[in-house]
C-alpha cells in the first residue's frame, strides 16, 4: 500500500447550497451597484448602498467555502493521514493517532461550530468528554472522530466504513518512514506573506491609499452639486450626476484591491508564483493611485465649471 488512498467528503448538497448563496449574493451586489450609479440622493441611494455593502462583504467568505469543499480530501498512506480543506492542511503521522470512531458512539452529541452549513462544518467546538474538537467536514452524516494526544478532528468521508478499514490496514502494515506532523492554517499563510518588507509596504500603501480616497470623496461631496464621471467615446463629457455618486470610485478601488489581495495570497502558497503575488499587490496600489487621479480630475473639472 505505497499509494495513498484518497477519500472525499460528500459534496453534492453542500455545493448546491453554497453555489446558490454565491449567485444570490453576487447578483444582489451587482444589481445594487448598477442602481447606485443612477440613483438620486435620498432613501433609494442609501438603500442601494446598504444592500451592496451587506451582500458584497460576505461574498468572499462563501466563495472560499465553495472552493474549499471542491478540493477537500482525506488521504491515508502507511505513514500519515492528510486532511486538506481549502487553505487548512493537517498532516498527522499514523503513529500519533490514538483512535478513530464514529461520532454516533458519543453519549453526548457533538455541538456544531458556529455558522455551520451543509458543505461547511468548519471550526472548533467544546465537548464535555473530549474537550476541543475541530470540524473539517461537510455534514453530520458519516461523521468520524480522529483523536491524537493533542487534538481531535471531526471529518466526514463519504465512505466512512472504507476509511476506517483503510486506516486499520495501514496501522497493521506499519509505517515505512515515520515523520513529524504538520499543521497549516489560513492565518499562517497571511502571517508568512506579511514577513517580507515589500509585502508590508504594498499592503499598507494600498490600505492607506484606498482609505484616503474614501475620506477625500466623503469630505468633497457636500461642496459639490453634480459631477461628470467620464466621457463618451466621442470625447463628450457624460451627463452630470449627483456628486454623492463619487462614492462609487473608492468602492470600486477597494473591491479591485481586495480581489488582488486574495489572488496574491492564493499564489503565494507556491514559491515559484510569489513574484506574481507581489505583482498583483503592486497592481492594487497602482490602481488606488489611478483612482485618486481620477477623483482629482473630476473634482477639478466640476469646480472649474
Amino acid at each position: 500500500m505505497n499509494k495513498p488512498s484518497e477519500f472525499h467528503p460528500s459534496r453534492q448538497k453542500g455545493l448546491i447550497l453554497l453555489i446558490a448563496i454565491d449567485i444570490v449574493l453576487a447578483a444582489a451586489a451587482s444589481w445594487s451597484f448598477i442602481n447606485l450609479g443612477s440613483a438620486l440622493v435620498g432613501p433609494d441611494f442609501i438603500l442601494y448602498l446598504l444592500v451592496m455593502l451587506s451582500t458584497f462583504a460576505p461574498l468572499p467568505y462563501f466563495i472560499y467555502r465553495t472552493y474549499a469543499l471542491i478540493q477537500a480530501n482525506y488521504k491515508i498512506s502507511r505513514d500519515n493521514l492528510t486532511i486538506r480543506w481549502g487553505l487548512r492542511y493537517e498532516d498527522i503521522p499514523l503513529s500519533d493517532i490514538e483512535w478513530v470512531r464514529p461520532a454516533t458512539d458519543l453519549n453526548i452529541p457533538l455541538r456544531l461550530p458556529w455558522l455551520s452549513l451543509p458543505g461547511a462544518l468548519l471550526g472548533n467546538c467544546h465537548h464535555p468528554d473530549l474537550g476541543s474538537v475541530e470540524f473539517l467536514a461537510s455534514g453530520t452524516r458519516n461523521l468520524l472522530l480522529v483523536a491524537t494526544a493533542r487534538h481531535i478532528f471531526a471529518i466526514s468521508p463519504s465512505d466512512a466504513a472504507g476509511f476506517v478499514r483503510t486506516f486499520q490496514r495501514s496501522i497493521e502494515l506499519g509505517s515505512l518512514t515515520p515523520g513529524e506532523g504538520r499543521s497549516v492554517y489560513p492565518t499562517f499563510l497571511i502571517a508568512r506573506a506579511w514577513q517580507p518588507p515589500l509585502t508590508r509596504a504594498l499592503w499598507i500603501s494600498s490600505i492607506l491609499l484606498n482609505l484616503a480616497l474614501l475620506i477625500w470623496v466623503t469630505l468633497q461631496t457636500p461642496s459639490l452639486q453634480q459631477v461628470s464621471l467620464g466621457y463618451s467615446p466621442s470625447g463628450i463629457p457624460l451627463n452630470p450626476v449627483p456628486a454623492v455618486q463619487l462614492i462609487l470610485l473608492p468602492l470600486i478601488s477597494t473591491f479591485l484591491s481586495l480581489i488582488s489581495w486574495i489572488a496574491g495570497l492564493y499564489l503565494y502558497r507556491d514559491i515559484k508564483y510569489r513574484p506574481l503575488s507581489f505583482a498583483l499587490w503592486g497592481t492594487s496600489t497602482l490602481t488606488a493611485i489611478i483612482f485618486l487621479g481620477d477623483v482629482l480630475f473630476i473634482i477639478s473639472n466640476s469646480t472649474a465649471a
